[in-house]
């Protein structure tokens, strides 16, 4: 049975927006119903008293100065999706729209956009009857609000485009007949209200963040392993080095590397008889650099928590007062300025631990054997994979170019800059696997570092996270197919495994991005 989450609207937590992505089911709180009744019944009023009012009986964009006449609002609304459901590229994952659905769902809830009960109600059954919109990816810059692909979601709600059901695309009269449930007939104002704001590009920079996390924490323990592989000094992670510099992050990391390190006996031999004074940085300043990684993404997070928490079509409507303001809140410059700090935490995450990676395969600096082959020469042991991690940190330092710092004029000028934040959060996703693959290779090349120290052990924390990767993936005693193995020990990572066996209380997480 699935976890349920229960959606506050305003006040919905990071770990509940983790969880949905992740599979959890969104459940509205329907104490928002009266707020979501006296938003509509105030679009209702406007439109009793025939004022022009944007978005609710004019044109659109450019088009704002053209009145249109209340016979012809429900069309205005049903022309707004299909022509706005113009995006092109691959289908978003279904783990990702129903995020979306989620998102939107949560805002339109907060009773400032003007839409139905009975529309939220629709939304939500499609949520619950495993209804996922086909959207296309590409489509948005960000800025008036997603809307191509929020078009594409809403278009599937009105009986228009294809859901995704059980794995299977449908066509969406198909879908919606077979779930029980009619089309969706859009009132004044809630076709706009519902293909506007940002939850597709917040929920890609969730998704990314989520897997971010994933990684970050799987790379914590993959470079306590390398330490431990390459007879490291723990010294560099003494607590006083870090309280003196201050940095929640870096604080954190260092004790979580004296933590996964603690009681290890190939820790233990490096104090008899080394004759190195001091490691190379990629093991000397991993507290720096993971804890400043683990800085960015909190904040990243912190920025994505208050907009997914927030409201951000146009206009909104104010029942209070009986008014609709246009604004400009569908502007996701915060968004794009996330998905660029989480991109570039992705991207450092995995340059590290290719950088460890390259010290153990060296045999002058980690004194293992060359390439970590019994038998080097007749084998080429981790040459290979090592030179694939170069290449995917390199893939992601070029995705990592600030998506922020560009835009494009739309619609005529009248959308004259653009935040380009889709494009930031949708890079994350393949940033985040190729550095979940790099992070799989250090695993498998640390833990083939630590079988050269045996019957030396290491801590128990990394001992459990060795036996566990050997129940998929053997020690390499010669040459053979290595894919099946990077695969594995990328699923590992992936997954959390590595993280969780590990131990989930030694590692920091984004702690409600504080």
């Amino acid at each position: 049975m699935k976890e349920l989450m229960t959606l506050e609207p305003g006040a919905v937590s990071l770990a509940a927006w983790r969880s949905i992505y992740f599979g959890a089911e969104a459940v509205l709180d329907p104490s928002c119903r009266p707020v979501v009744e006296a938003s509509a019944a105030t679009v209702e009023a406007i439109i009793a008293k025939g004022e022009p009012v944007y978005g609710i009986n004019t044109g659109f964009g450019k088009l704002a100065s053209v009145r249109i006449q209340d016979a012809d609002l429900a069309t205005l609304q049903r022309n707004l999706v299909l022509s706005h459901a113009a995006g092109v590229g691959e289908a978003l994952p279904v783990p990702i729209v129903r995020l979306i659905m989620a998102l939107k769902l949560a805002s339109l809830a907060q009773g400032a956009s003007g839409v139905r009960w009975s529309t939220i109600v629709h939304l939500t059954q499609c949520l619950e009857r495993g209804l996922v919109p086909v959207v296309p990816g590409q489509g948005s810059v960000g800025a008036s609000g997603d809307l191509a692909p929020l078009a594409h979601m809403t278009a599937a709600l009105i009986g228009e485009g294809a859901f995704i059901v059980d794995g299977v695309t449908l066509p969406a009269g198909e879908a919606l007949a077979a779930a029980g449930m009619e089309p969706l007939v859009l009132g004044p104002k809630e076709g706009l209200a519902l293909l506007n704001g940002t939850q597709v590009s917040t929920g890609l920079a969730f998704a990314g963040l989520f897997e971010a996390e994933r990684v970050f924490q799987a790379a914590l323990v993959t470079g306590a392993l390398s330490t431990d592989a390459a007879r490291g000094s723990d010294g560099p992670f003494d607590a006083r080095v870090h309280a003196v510099r201050r940095h929640r992050g870096q604080t954190e990391v260092a004790a979580t590397l004296r933590a996964l390190m603690a009681g290890s006996a190939i820790r233990a031999s490096h104090l008899l008889g080394d004759e190195r004074v001091q490691d190379p940085y990629c093991l000397r300043c991993q507290p720096q650099v993971m804890g400043a990684c683990l800085d960015i993404l909190r904040q990243a997070g912190h920025t994505l928590l208050i907009e997914a928490n927030g409201v951000s079509d146009n206009p909104l409507v104010f029942a209070a007062e009986g008014e609709v303001i246009s604004g400009g809140n569908f502007h996701a410059e915060p968004v794009a300025f996330a998905a660029d700090m989480i991109a570039m935490a992705i991207c450092e995450i995995g340059s590290l631990t290719e950088r460890r990676l390259a010290m153990l395969v060296d045999p002058v600096l980690s004194g293992l054997p060359a390439f970590l082959a019994p038998k080097p020469g007749l084998n080429s042991g981790f040459m290979i994979p090592q030179v694939t991690a170069a290449a995917l940190v390199s893939e992601n330092k070029q995705r990592a170019y600030p998506a922020s710092v560009d835009s494009i004029p739309t619609s005529a000028n009248q959308e004259d800059h653009v935040s380009m934040a889709a494009h930031g959060a949708r890079r994350l996703l393949p940033m985040a696997e190729n550095a979940a693959n790099v992070v799989g290779i250090e695993l498998l090349a640390a833990a083939q570092g630590c079988d050269f120290h045996a019957p030396t052990r290491s801590s128990a924390a990394l001992e459990r996270v060795r036996a566990r990767l050997r129940d998929d993936v053997a020690h390499l005693a010669d040459d053979r197919f290595f894919a099946p193995d990077l695969a594995a020990a990328t699923a590992l990572v992936r997954s959390g495994v590595i993280a969780a066996t590990a131990g989930a209380d030694l590692l920091p997480d984004l702690a409600e991005a504080a």
